[in-house]
């Protein structure tokens, strides 16, 4: 992920074949890999300098290697994905327009508007004082003018003929806690909320927090332990989603999120609580080795977001970061138990890195699913 997390481009930098445009039951767990369809995708980002021969040629490997859906980040340019979508369904590849939601770097017209950013605990704007790293711009997700544009490129994306769905991005505040293989990086010890990591205090999420609760998160002396603050902030991302959720169906299309690996955890590091959004699927981030975790951690992961889905309508896709992995064996063991663990998919962080050995496992095991 420049993708929804911070781990995803600065760090260690399938849904079903049959998608409709309704929310899908999730598959009983089963422990035998060949029952029901189970699919393979990659997120991958769009260069505009890149050749339509050259992508046809990228398209062609990664259906050959067993890739069923491509979900494919331009930077939220309808134009650029118009130019890939016939590309790509040409050799027989689902696309999906993969978008960075919240954090919107280097966004030209966020960026005339300072007061569109979230603001810290400690009184700083993402306008001007990032947290981790310089490519955190983040947006109020409570302030009309900044959801709306948000909600504004969504819409641009799910007009664009052939896609599958919408795929959300950054759809959270940043992070409070850091994956704790990530600490080092950053010289960080985070024990605590820390009030530079903390978000948002904007005067538009103070006001409309102290008329719903007659109190003010700035007087509060341990943010962390009041829950109306917290859920507040959990329902100001709930809101952007499901409105989201309306639009994209408007238009015959899906809405699909890369999330934090399961919705207890995604709570507690990143204000996400991906099992209440009106959402047709998730792909959480199951990326062990930013948590110092051992590959079988992948079908904890996987278990724990499909138990909590399991009554509310939402498919789950694993995804996975490859630089972890030392072989390709080990990225199959990934794929097992993802697939007996109740995902209906698998998908690699990123295309750039699934080399042919990856490709061909990928293959060997897709041929025991059928």
């Amino acid at each position: 992920m420049l993708r929804s997390t911070l781990f995803a481009c600065l760090l260690f930098l399938v849904a079903c074949n049959q998608k409709d445009t309704e929310k899908q039951d999730i598959p009983q767990q089963d422990s035998a890999l060949a029952e029901s369809n189970f699919d393979f995708g990659t997120w991958i980002t769009s260069n505009p300098n890149t050749s339509n021969e050259d992508y046809v040629k990228e398209f062609k490997r990664y259906k050959s290697g067993g890739i069923d859906e491509v979900l494919i980040n331009t930077g939220t340019d309808p134009k650029e994905l118009e130019r890939l979508v016939p590309l790509a369904k040409a050799e027989g590849l689902q696309v999906h327009a993969w978008i960075m939601a919240m954090n919107r770097p280097g966004d030209s017209i966020a960026l005339q508007h300072p007061d569109w950013y979230v603001v810290s605990r400690d009184g700083k704007s993402c306008f001007d004082t990032r947290p981790y790293v310089d490519y955190y711009q983040w947006l109020c997700p409570t302030r009309e003018a900044s959801r709306n544009h948000v909600l504004g490129l969504v819409e641009g994306l799910a007009k664009v003929e052939g896609i599958e769905s919408v795929h959300l991005d950054y759809i959270r505040f940043p992070d409070i806690f850091l994956p704790i293989g990530l600490l080092p990086k950053y010289n960080l010890v985070q024990d605590e909320e820390l009030a530079e990591f903390d978000f948002c205090y904007c005067d538009e999420c103070i006001n409309a927090f102290e008329k719903m609760h007659h109190k003010n998160p700035r007087d509060i002396e341990n943010t962390a332990i009041d829950m109306e603050w917290k859920n507040f902030r959990l329902n100001a991302i709930k809101s952007v989603v499901d409105d989201a959720y309306k639009i994209v169906h408007r238009y015959n299309k899906r809405l699909t999120a890369a999330v934090f690996p399961y919705p207890e955890m995604a709570d507690h590091m990143v204000r996400q609580r991906w099992d209440k959004w009106d959402i047709d699927e998730v792909y959480p981030m199951i990326y062990h080795g930013f948590y110092n975790e051992e590959i079988d951690w992948i079908g904890y992961a996987t278990k724990q977001g499909v138990t909590d889905i399991e009554s509310e309508n939402i498919a789950l896709n694993t995804g996975v970061y490859l630089p972890p992995f030392n072989s390709a064996e080990e990225l199959k063991q990934a794929i097992v138990l993802a697939k007996e663990n109740g995902a209906i998919g698998i998908t690699f962080f990123d295309g750039n890195g699934l080399t042919d050995a990856y490709l061909q496992a990928i293959k060997e095991v897709k041929a025991t699913l059928k």
